[in-house]
C-alpha cells in the first residue's frame, strides 16, 4: 500500500502543484507551517545585520513549488496567523508574536505569501521548459527576488535607511546563501517529481 506522502506526490501535475481534496490540501498547508517553524528555528544571528540567517526562504521556495500557488499562499497566511497569536513559529532571535510582525524583519515575513505564489506560478508558467531543475531554478529565483525586495524595503522604511545601506544589511550578506538555497530547492523539487513519476 502506498504511503500517504507517496499518495500526495502521485497527484503531482506537470505544473508542480498538488491536485488533491480540500482536506488533503488543508493537511498539507498545516504541515507546511510546521516546516516553516522548524526552518525558522535553524537560525544564526549576524552581528552586522538585524536579520538572522535562517532556512525559511528555502522552505518558502520548496513549499511554493510543491503545493502550488493557492495552497502554498493559504499555508503562509496560516503561518503568519500562528505567529501573530504567539505560537513559537518565528525565528527565536526576534520578540515573537505581533511585535515581530511590526519589527525590522517583518517585510520578509509578509513577503512569504507572495513568494510562495510566485514560486508556484513560476513552475506552472514555465512548464514548456523540459528540465524540471531549470524550471525550479527560474521559479525560485523569482520568488527570492520577491522576498528580498519586500524585506529590504520594509527594513529601510523602519530603520530610515538609504538604498545602499539597505542593500548591505538586507541583501548582499545573504545572496551567496540564497543561491545555494535556490539550487537546493530546485534539486529537491525535480527529485520529488521524478520519484512521483517512477
Amino acid at each position: 500500500m502506498p504511503s500517504p506522502v507517496r499518495h500526495h506526490l502521485d497527484s503531482f501535475t506537470s505544473s508542480g502543484s498538488l491536485s488533491s481534496s480540500l482536506t488533503d490540501k488543508a493537511i498539507l498547508a498545516v504541515a507546511a507551517t510546521g516546516l516553516m517553524a522548524v526552518s525558522a528555528h535553524i537560525s544564526l544571528p549576524l552581528p552586522f545585520s538585524p536579520i538572522p540567517f535562517t532556512l525559511q526562504s528555502f522552505a518558502v521556495l520548496l513549499i511554493g513549488m510543491t503545493l502550488g500557488p493557492a495552497t502554498a499562499f493559504a499555508a503562509m497566511v496560516l503561518y503568519l496567523a500562528e505567529g501573530a497569536m504567539g505560537l513559537p513559529v518565528f525565528s527565536p532571535t526576534g520578540p515573537g508574536g505581533v511585535a515581530q510582525l511590526l519589527g525590522p524583519t517583518a517585510g520578509y515575513l509578509f513577503s512569504y505569501p507572495l513568494a510562495v505564489a510566485a514560486a508556484g506560478w513560476g513552475v506552472r508558467m514555465l512548464r514548456a521548459i523540459p528540465s524540471l531543475f531549470i524550471r525550479g531554478l527560474a521559479a525560485s529565483a523569482g520568488a527570492s527576488f520577491v522576498i528580498f525586495a519586500l524585506g529590504a524595503s520594509w527594513l529601510a522604511s523602519v530603520l530610515h535607511l538609504h538604498a545602499v545601506a539597505a542593500w548591505h544589511l538586507a541583501i548582499a550578506p545573504f545572496l551567496p546563501g540564497e543561491i545555494v538555497k535556490i539550487a537546493a530547492a530546485a534539486t529537491l523539487f525535480s527529485t520529488l517529481h521524478r520519484w512521483q513519476q517512477s
